[in-house]
């Protein structure tokens, strides 16, 4: 799963462990300023061919860090800067121990790797953060504020490639109904099982936006008409088949009603909404459980 279909709670997981590591990595960082500036003996590891993958740090990096970041460019390009960095280090560990004065240009050349990995590590922090502010608690979807600001991206992105959008709103059926049986906790699980199971269907660059109370607006790109309505319709067969353990005996079933339609280009953002909105609307009157394409008819 990528890091864009990530669920809050493993977002905020995922930003723990980074800032955990990160830790790992200052605490190596004071140990070889100290080796050096005090002319210590040096920590044997750090001279090693591997020394990258072997301070606590490059544990985390190699061995424990979430599959979610591992296809991250962010996570990657971290990485080969954290390579650099102990390459470097090795570079002045040799010349230290060696009783030899550390080069000004060697030491920038360290330097610079230093500052070019903390740059990396906080940009990928500061986009983590920004991903659990623009998500909504419950249910993990991105909110309402971030719907048309992307979708005019996607706009822009259709005029240089022509590459088409859909957009589909989707609206639980009946909800009112589960609410009111089983109460408020039972719906808010419904909620956020739907829509965390939702969110691992689609591919790593779909989003979906909380659009109000039961209704969720997703966005595909890069999408052609006729498989864009097999997998929104295939993505509505699985919801309705998808138990959901609310702690009864017996799990419950909810079904999603969905309106399709193309992001056009040409158009305000807001008019696609609203023919996906009429599209749903068309698909709750034809019995619900459905999916309909906006047409001009409407």
């Amino acid at each position: 799963m990528a890091l864009e279909a990530a669920t809050r709670e493993e977002l905020q997981s995922i930003l723990a462990q980074l800032k955990e590591a990160l830790n790992y990595h200052q605490a190596w960082y004071g140990a070889l300023v100290r080796t050096l500036v005090c002319g210590l003996p040096g920590d044997k590891r750090d001279i090693d061919e591997l020394a990258h993958t072997m301070c606590r740090f490059g544990q985390w990096f190699y061995s424990e860090a979430p599959e979610e970041l591992r296809k991250h460019p962010g996570f990657i390009a971290m990485g080969e800067e954290h390579q650099r960095l102990h390459q470097l280090a090795k570079q002045l560990l040799l010349v230290a121990g060696g009783g030899n004065h550390i080069a000004t240009l060697d030491y920038d050349n360290f330097s610079n790797a230093l500052d070019r990995m903390r740059l990396e590590i906080t940009s990928l922090e500061r986009e983590l953060e920004n991903s659990l502010f623009n998500h909504d608690a419950l249910t993990g979807a991105i909110t309402r504020y971030e719907i048309l600001p992307t979708l005019r991206e996607q706009q822009q992105v259709e005029k240089r490639q022509t590459q088409a959008c859909f957009i589909a709103m989707v609206d639980f059926d009946h909800f009112k109904a589960v609410n009111d049986r089983y109460g408020h906790p039972a719906a808010d699980r419904v909620l956020a099982t739907t829509i965390h199971y939702l969110i691992k269907q689609l591919r790593p660059y779909d989003k979906v936006f909380r659009y109000g109370g039961e209704e969720f607006l997703l966005c595909m790109p890069h999408a052609e008409p006729a498989m864009s309505y097999a997998r929104i319709d295939l993505l509505r067969a699985r919801i309705a088949a998808l138990p959901i353990d609310i702690g009864l005996d017996e799990p419950v079933h909810i079904s999603v009603s969905i309106g399709l339609t193309h992001l056009d280009p040409e158009l305000p953002a807001a008019t696609s909404i609203e023919r996906a909105d009429k599209a749903l609307y068309a698909a709750k009157a034809a019995g619900r459980n459905c999916v309909r394409e906006w047409h001009p008819s409407m």
